[in-house]
């Protein structure tokens, strides 16, 4: 123990590490690393993530955030956000949640770029937002000492930080991979991870710890795609991760060299393409047309980049599946490439996808077929590896759902390191010699749905869910001044079928069943709403479980007249 971490123990101070989001999931990233006495610590957050939304749990959402509440109750004591890279599940909420939290944002150039373009978006005009250059420069934040160490990933500037505390350095890996050739973008640097070591604590992606060969290099790719698109005889078609700019250009200059006009479509291909040539990340990019151009080259000379690889219905390849786009449709001896891993959640709205352009009559080849696809994500060697480079006392897995934090600990264990699963909401100290638990913080989810952030316990989901899934009646009634029905129920079903087992209209036996109530029903029942849309509701969903087998939602509207 050095002096200056005698002296953080004696007077009672701390290390933590608190995940808020990307520690149970893939996605959602976001960290916060704090310093001082228990319940005093300043803190710095270590990037803004988002994760996306599906149709079967959540409905109707644009995307999802993690929940800020803790930290945004105590943002004063926040002193910096650093934003490791430009994918969004690490820098996509940095615009919707930035008002809550206003602490100034550090990133390396491209990465910053991208932060700005979404700032932007939402009123801001950049300045909150500091472009750091990489190791050995550092940026002084309170008791943190922060610099941006390059790393290779799938994104150009990819950084994990180095985070120099007094209670010791902590490596924070971010996204990687080791490639010491990614065709664009930093090579891994052994010599340059080595030199940060013996280190605290590292805190580690997991993504594919349970992919036990070693990774393959970005520039295995291009080979294996040069001829795909040579021997094609129609029009080309290849989607991947528009942030991948590295494989983007791989899949450009490939149809380059079979002689073909390329074509972006999709805005945040282009958008992401535009910043790297800005930024100076991607040089020598082939020239590329907009779709409007493609329009008129003829189709065995067009390659088109299409956006939508997760199968996002709104994305290019999705309406490229669906028909024409944009003025292109494809057809028989077309060729349509995935240059992708489908991510877990995603098979089935991928599978549709392929499913339309078979029906097409046009040829699909995926990752599964070809080698046309390799990971961001550092496979299990190259975990391994990292742990013998920086020589870690202590190991948080990080970034991967709850079995991949496990399996990487397991490593850890069996390898001396003291390791510790910390999922979202676990706050740990890492002052001591291993990791303990100090605090547990309630996390959950934001949805922006539309242009409003609700929280995941609301209820708009889960009613939207509850309506999908058992469809919703509305009920009508008009009371006069005399607490007497004035005329007969109106009834109106949405998502229900229109007959049940009697054969008889869904809505008929409904308003009739809720019209002998009414006329039974006591003084005191019809004069009370509350009491009279509890019987009508019990009623309603007893009718329709006789008819339907189901027991819907119901809506009950009381329209009373008065004197």
């Amino acid at each position: 123990m050095n002096t200056i971490e005698r002296i953080s123990k004696m007077a009672g101070e701390r290390l933590v590490y608190l995940p808020l989001g990307g520690a149970g999931e893939v996605g959602m990233n976001m960290y916060l690393y704090g310093y001082g006495k228990p319940g005093k610590e300043r803190f710095i957050l270590v990037d803004m993530g988002v994760t996306f939304p599906d149709m079967d749990g959540t409905p109707g959402v644009d995307l999802i955030f993690p929940d800020i509440e803790w930290i945004a109750d105590r943002a004063k004591r926040l002193d910096a956000i650093f934003i490791t890279h430009a994918h969004e599940d690490h820098v996509g909420a940095v615009g919707h949640l930035y008002s809550r939290l206003k602490a100034p944002i550090y990133a390396r150039k491209f990465t910053s770029h991208i932060a700005a373009l979404k700032m932007a978006e939402h009123g801001y005009d950049g300045s909150e937002i500091n472009v750091v250059g990489a190791m050995p420069e550092q940026v002084q934040v309170g008791k943190f000492k922060v610099g941006f160490m390059p790393i290779s990933h799938s994104i150009p500037e990819s950084s994990g930080l180095v985070i120099d505390t007094p209670d010791g350095r902590v490596v924070h890996s971010g996204d990687f991979k080791i490639d010491e050739t990614p065709v664009l973008g930093e090579a891994f640097d052994r010599e340059a991870w080595a030199a940060l070591a013996p280190v605290k604590a590292l805190i580690c992606d997991s993504t594919n710890v349970f992919s036990r060969h070693e990774g393959r290099s970005e520039a295995t790719v291009g080979p294996n795609i040069v001829p795909l698109v040579r021997d094609a005889t129609g029009m080309v078609v290849a989607t991947t991760f528009a942030s991948n700019i590295a494989r983007v250009k791989t899949l450009a200059e490939a149809g380059r060299e079979a002689g073909r006009s390329i074509c972006l479509m999709g805005r945040s291909m282009q958008r992401m393409v535009k910043a790297g040539i800005e930024t100076g990340v991607v040089t020598d990019f082939p020239p590329y047309i907009l779709p409007e151009e493609a329009r008129d080259v003829p189709r065995e000379n067009l390659m088109i980049l299409a956006t939508g690889s997760q199968g996002e219905r709104r994305a290019a390849t999705a309406q490229l599946s669906r028909g024409k786009f944009l003025g292109i449709s494809l057809r028989e001896g077309d060729t349509v490439l995935f240059s992708s891993k489908t991510i877990p959640g995603n098979e089935t709205s991928v599978g549709q996808i392929v499913n339309n352009f078979s029906e097409l009559g046009v040829d699909v080849i995926d990752d599964k077929m070809a080698d046309i696809h390799v990971s961001g994500h550092a496979n299990r060697p190259d975990l391994e590896e990292m742990h013998r480079l920086v020589k870690p006392q202590i190991l948080i897995p990080n970034h991967g759902e709850h079995r991949m934090l496990r399996e990487h600990a397991k490593i850890g264990e069996a390898n001396g390191i003291a390791s510790m699963v910390a999922p979202n909401g676990t706050m740990v100290s890492l002052s001591g010699d291993r990791p303990e638990v100090v605090e547990f913080v309630e996390t959950g989810r934001l949805y922006l749905d539309g242009s409003v952030q609700i929280g995941a316990l609301d209820g708009v989901v889960r009613d939207r869910i509850r309506m999908a899934l058992n469809g919703q009646a509305v009920i009508g009634i008009l009371i006069d001044e005399d607490d007497e029905a004035l005329t007969d129920a109106w009834c109106e079903l949405r998502g229900l079928p229109e007959q049940g087992r009697s054969n008889a209209p869904l809505q008929d036996i409904l308003e009739a069943d809720v019209g002998q109530f009414l006329g039974r029903a006591d003084a005191k029942t019809i004069a009370n709403d509350d009491k009279l849309e509890d019987q009508i509701k019990r009623i309603v969903r007893q009718t329709s479980q006789k008819e339907i087998g189901k027991k819907p939602e119901v809506v009950v509207l009381i329209s009373r007249l008065t004197a």
